[in-house]
């Protein structure tokens, strides 16, 4: 189960409702009987710091194959 949150255009009341995701349920304002419309809430996930990408990033010794050069090619020095 999933918590959302709700918000009633008619009394301005925010308030929580546990549902499935895969459900998808018309919500009455438990202070009007008003319709509510679901709140949009982004992922609460911050990347913060310096060397966030540097991390994921594999070293030299990793195994990754080195890139291969083509004959004739005007990008060869």
């Amino acid at each position: 189960m999933a918590r959302y949150d709700y918000h009633c255009p008619s009394c301005n009341a925010t308030f929580e409702v546990e549902h499935p995701m895969s459900a998808h349920p018309k919500v009455s304002c438990p202070s009007c009987g008003h319709e509510a419309e679901r709140v949009f809430d982004p992922s609460g996930i911050v990347f913060k710091g310096s060397g966030f990408y540097n991390t994921d990033q594999r070293g030299k010794g990793s195994g990754a194959p080195a890139p291969s050069k083509c004959e004739n090619c005007p990008h060869n020095d």
